[in-house]
């Protein structure tokens, strides 16, 4: 059996000396493989990577281009971060796949002209033929340019973008994030940008009201520069377009810009697959009952086939595109609004269609019963004891963090010492820095974290109410620190594989002995009144007589009511209580019951 060869990555121009070193070879046998092939060349000369290859391949070698490797591997990382429902391309033949219109999502802060921008292109530049036909807002529409479609989804606002993102789904190839030209970057505008950084969606600024008396351009370009978005005019490579929307004024050159950004990004789907995609919204019409427009990622969807999404289904009786026109079919990037679903199915819920209404049905009876019985829960972010391990497995490629510190002169050197660490770990865990600013821990903090399985890191700074219980329920972690180096040493530690889990005593209930029964066979049991908290069944104990701790961490040998067995007994009711291996109660004595659980 033939011996693989060794795989030498290969710059596309080097020295013959670096080449030498390159496969551990005699720079003097190197330069003599050039001479035989018609190259003269001195030890410190630059040859390019195809006259390299050559000389690698015949000693024996494969050569690869690095840049082409790199490429690869930006792409394999994009792929494996970016949304869930890109995977189905990948499961495709390649020959079936087909270039599809881009969908494009536009974001930024609330005055900036965001609705303004869309009202311009939508009233300009509806497809042809369509113009002045629009009947229904169904959340998204498509436009024409240079002959080329481009779909434009109609959010709210980058929260509702990644709470689609944070039901596993989302619909965009492409942002737009507008900033105003007399304003600048505001909070928000840094908010969304983090958003569709987390997506890993291409982005494209749009500086609007460029046509306003205070108007500063390049102020603005210097703002975004400073954000990592450095203009094409400034030697960067970020479409930034001047944009009076009012008068119509850039929207042909950001409509361009948009062609061309797709067309880098290979933006694809076949038209042939089995349809899937995502609702963008729904709501109940009180003459043609539940409406629910979609947009088509993959396949063809018709008119007649049973859909299944989320824990409803329904077969489509009709499907309507953004003018109010009845349609048969949708290919892929089309928005369409339909007839047919039983119930609401939420905003961001992936769909997909079914052979027969029977499995439909079967799939969501399964689905409902999953949700009850608590087996399906929110989008869970990782833990920092547990990336390692979850690494391992190749279930994870890199931490996500969001980082929130108490003043400015605090976040640099935090995200300095993180990007330095992550570039010391060139062989493990990669620290991805999601979002880092000042200010306390808000609730779009969180939705950030369960959209992108992030964890929040908080120095010196508290957590709002409202992020709190949206943590909670979206089991999001949240580790707040007072100390920059002990922060440091934890993230450093998880990305080794050396960070274990603390684990700390909870008492639950405390109860209060006020007789005790000795039983032949049995035991001693207390009767006790149950103070604070609850008691259980599956919990330790521990007896304390004044500041005297008699018996600790003991299981419970039973739990009673009257003469009833139970599992638990809470504040203000009576029991009857007793332990393995103790028996020495006293009137007085009071029993805590604690449980062990995880802690930051």
């Amino acid at each position: 059996m033939a011996q693989e060869k060794q795989v030498v990555l290969v710059p596309d121009y080097l020295s013959v000396r670096e080449l030498a070193e390159l496969i551990s070879a005699s720079p003097i046998e190197v330069m003599k493989r050039l001479i035989a092939n018609g190259i003269m060349a001195s030890i410190n000369q630059q040859v390019d990577y195809d006259t390299a290859a050559i000389v690698i391949e015949e000693m024996g070698f494969e050569a690869q281009s690095a840049s082409a490797a790199a490429a690869k591997a930006e792409r394999e990382k994009r792929a494996a971060t970016s949304q869930t429902w890109r995977r189905v391309y990948a499961e495709e033949k390649p020959d079936s796949l087909k270039a599809r219109p881009p969908i494009v999502t536009i974001l930024g802060h609330v005055d900036h002209g965001k609705t303004t921008l869309l009202d311009t292109i939508r009233r300009t530049k509806v497809a042809e033929g369509e113009a002045g036909g629009i009947t229904q807002r169904i959340g998204a529409y498509r436009v024409t340019h240079n002959n080329r479609m481009i779909t434009f989804i109609d959010t709210p606002g980058h929260e509702a973008f990644t709470a689609m993102r944070a039901r596993g789904a989302q619909a965009t190839d492409i942002a737009i994030l507008v900033v105003a030209a007399d304003d600048g970057v505001m909070p928000t505008t840094r908010e969304a940008l983090t958003h569709a950084r987390a997506a890993n969606v291409p982005i494209i600024v749009a500086i609007t009201k460029v046509d306003k008396r205070n108007a500063n351009v390049e102020r603005v370009k210097q703002e975004i520069a400073e954000l990592g978005l450095t203009p094409f005019d400034w030697d960067g490579d970020t479409f930034v377009v001047p944009v009076a929307a009012v008068q119509g004024q850039g929207i042909e050159d950001l409509l361009e810009a948009i062609i061309l950004v797709a067309d880098d990004n290979d933006i694809v789907a076949n038209p042939k697959a089995s349809p899937t995609g995502v609702v963008l919204e729904a709501e109940v019409d009180r003459s043609k009952g539940v409406m629910a427009t979609l947009v088509v990622l993959n396949g063809t969807l018709e008119t007649g086939t049973e859909v299944l999404v989320g824990t409803t289904y329904g077969r489509l009786k009709a499907m309507y595109d953004e003018n109010g026109k009845p349609v048969r079919t949708a290919p892929p990037s089309t928005p369409v609004a339909v007839l047919g679903l039983h119930d609401l199915p939420q905003a961001g819920d992936s769909w997909e269609i079914v052979k027969s209404e029977k499995i439909a049905r079967q799939m969501v009876e399964e689905r409902k019963e999953q949700a009850s019985a608590g087996k399906v829960t929110a989008a869970r972010a990782l833990t920092l004891e547990d990336i390692f391990s979850q690494y391992r497995t190749g279930e994870v490629k890199e931490l996500n963090v969001i980082v929130r510190v108490d003043f400015q002169g605090s976040l640099q050197p935090v995200v300095n010492s993180f990007e330095q660490m992550s570039e010391r770990n060139t062989d493990g865990i990669k620290l991805r820095i999601l979002s880092a600013d000042v200010g306390n821990i808000s609730e779009s903090d969180i939705m950030l974290a369960s959209a992108s399985g992030a964890i929040v890191l908080g120095f010196n700074v508290d957590v709002d109410n409202a992020a709190r219980r949206s943590a909670e329920a979206q089991h999001v972690e949240i580790r707040q620190y007072d100390v920059i180096y002990k922060m440091l040493e934890d993230i450093e530690l998880a990305l080794k594989g050396m960070l274990e889990p603390v684990y700390a005593d909870k008492v639950i209930g405390t109860a209060e002995v006020r007789q005790v029964f000795r039983i032949p066979k049995v035991g001693t049991i207390a009767g006790s009144m149950v103070r604070e908290g609850e008691i259980r069944r599956n919990a330790r104990a521990r007896v304390k007589r004044g500041s005297q701790v008699l018996v600790e961490n003991v299981s419970v040998g039973s739990l009673k009511r009257m003469t009833e067995d139970v599992r638990e007994v809470r504040a203000g009711f009576e029991c009857g209580i007793g332990l393995n291996n103790f028996n020495d109660f006293q009137v007085g004595d009071i029993v805590e019951f604690f449980i062990t659980e995880r802690v930051s």
